[in-house]
């Protein structure tokens, strides 16, 4: 948790000073993002969550934003409202994301654009419109929403696998990358989460990891000293993989 003295110092720019912390978490509006964005709120940040839609995204701290970050306008358009707001970026959740099943031989025709687009160039070019302050000011945390998808391949996952392979990948050099610049870099790898995307399931919730569970896992790694990083966590429901 925030200590009060961090509180009562703020966060300063060249231009104001802001009591709370920034994170700024994309897929933000459900399911793991939400969680992420409301468990940092409840430490003391203030949010900018980004989604297609932000209709139901409403409370203290949070600033909703909406955009199609498939599109490389979509990422433009957030980093410029980041930017607007003049201030320094803590925390990075790159947590868009979107899953199509399917073989690589017979998915859809465009169905490998539309994951590499979504799942991963989102990423790449959102990292890049905010790590160089980061990297000027050696302090910010990132974090990158891969999956169990990221280490195991299966029969019905097609693109969505290798998208999540290259996101994990990403997440690698990055951290290699921003090693010497006192940047973290943390991997989350969950496996099945209990969110919109399984409504419909008759399978118990307790073959489930919960939103909380990865948000808490995203929350403790963000509290290590700055002398340590957690560079990859891989949480699975406890009776495995569905």
């Amino acid at each position: 948790m925030l200590t009060a003295n961090k509180l009562a110092n703020g966060y300063k720019t060249d231009h104001v000073s802001y009591m709370n912390p920034l994170v700024v978490v994309t897929g933000g509006s459900k399911g793991i993002g939400r969680a992420i964005a409301n468990r940092f709120i409840a430490e003391g940040f203030d949010a900018v969550v980004c989604a297609r839609s932000v209709e139901n995204v409403e409370g203290p701290g949070l600033f909703p934003f909406a955009a199609d970050l498939s599109t490389r306008d979509g990422v433009n358009s957030l980093l410029t409202y980041i930017h607007s707001l003049q201030r320094p970026v803590d925390v990075l959740v790159n947590n868009t994301g979107v899953f199509q099943p399917g073989q690589i031989h017979n998915e859809a025709e465009g169905t490998f654009e539309q994951l590499m687009n979504t799942n991963v160039a989102s990423a790449y070019h959102l990292t890049r419109g905010l790590v160089g302050d980061m990297i000027a000011r050696r302090r910010g945390h990132i974090f990158m929403m891969c999956s169990t998808a990221s280490i195991t391949a299966y029969t019905n996952g097609g693109s969505y696998c290798i998208s999540k392979f290259a996101l994990l990948g990403m997440s690698r050099v990055l951290r290699e990358e921003l090693k010497p610049h006192d940047v973290k870099v943390t991997a989350i790898l969950p496996g099945a989460t209990l969110t919109a995307s399984w409504e419909g399931t008759e399978l118990p919730e307790d073959r489930f990891l919960k939103a909380d569970d990865v948000a808490d896992s995203a929350w403790a790694a963000y509290s290590l000293s700055k002398s340590a990083v957690i560079e990859e966590i891989l949480i699975r429901p406890q009776l495995g993989d569905i």
